[in-house]
């Protein structure tokens, strides 16, 4: 009879490495919210993968940076933190000979936790330029596995996979099989008209935006199920709730329609938005706003 095996699998990596797109693939469903800036991820992200003979809890982590506020410094104590609970870690890199000083930095964090050296994006060069980036990372650190895959198409995750089953101890599920995420759906709208805003906006201002969920009921109508969404979103300047709203409030729509209509998948059910933009300046160096917004790690 086989044994059950489970364990938390920490995944850490620089920013923009596609560690939320391989979590998404791996899961078969998006659980992480997903944008082409840097530190989109803002603290840990716990996400359940099981199946009849194994339960593998996922931690996906901030992109590893030098932080410049607040809030970055909280980002990097959610990546320590996830690094000090797993049995195992993804180390997620891009195809490139050159390691980066932040990926140093990662290399000494690991220690002996065992870690699989993920190569992502192998869709975007030849097959042969792998050598030296997978010479460059096993000069660094002896890596338990080195695997390649794109997270954006698929290739190599079940492979990937299967290494990391193949890792894991035996254990017990630690989680009922039908749970995917601990997040709470409030936290999961949040972060979802966050990656629009994400998505649709340019250059500072979406590192300087926060989502507030004031208010999310529950209601019927002819047997249909109805969600009445209120959010706060929280900007640190003047100049940017102008843009956020845009010309005409069109900016501020084209936000809302996007959410919303990915808040239905979610809810399966029909969902009223309303957003509302508010200044509140330099949040991202308050911990009494961190801590409203749940930015801060314990």
């Amino acid at each position: 009879m086989l044994k059950f095996k489970s364990g938390y699998v920490g995944i850490i990596g620089r920013p923009n490495v596609g560690k939320s797109t391989l979590l998404n693939k791996m899961l078969g469903q998006k659980i992480a919210i997903i944008s082409a800036k840097p530190q989109t991820t803002r603290s840990k992200i716990l996400a359940i993968m099981s199946d009849a003979d194994s339960q593998v809890i996922f931690l996906d982590t901030p992109g590893f940076h030098t932080p410049k506020n607040k809030l970055g410094v909280n980002m990097m104590k959610a990546v320590d933190s996830a690094i000090g609970d797993v049995d195992m870690l993804l180390m997620v890199v891009e195809p490139k000979s050159e390691v980066s000083p932040n990926e140093l930095k990662i290399i000494e964090k690991i220690g002996n936790i065992p870690t699989i050296l993920v190569i992502n994006k192998i869709d975007t060069i030849k097959k042969e330029e792998l050598l030296a980036c997978i010479d460059s990372y096993s000069k660094l650190h002896d890596f338990k596995e080195v695997t390649f895959v794109s997270a954006r198409s698929g290739e190599g995750v079940d492979f990937l996979k299967k290494l990391i089953k193949d890792t894991l101890p035996e254990g017990p599920m630690y989680y009922p099989e039908d749970m995917v995420t601990d997040q709470q759906e409030r936290q999961i709208i949040a972060e979802i008209i966050r990656e629009k805003m994400l998505n649709l906006l340019d250059k500072e201002v979406p590192h300087g935006i926060a989502i507030e969920i004031v208010k999310m009921k529950h209601r019927q109508k002819n047997g249909e199920p109805i969600y009445d969404i209120s959010a706060n979103i929280y900007c640190e300047k003047s100049s940017h709730k102008g843009i956020i709203i845009g010309s005409g409030g069109k900016t501020l729509k084209e936000i809302g329609t996007r959410a919303r209509l990915d808040s239905e998948k979610l809810l399966s059910a029909k969902v009223f938005l309303e957003l509302w933009v508010k200044v509140k300046a330099d949040w991202r160096n308050s911990n009494n706003m961190l801590k409203e917004f749940g930015l801060t790690e314990q």
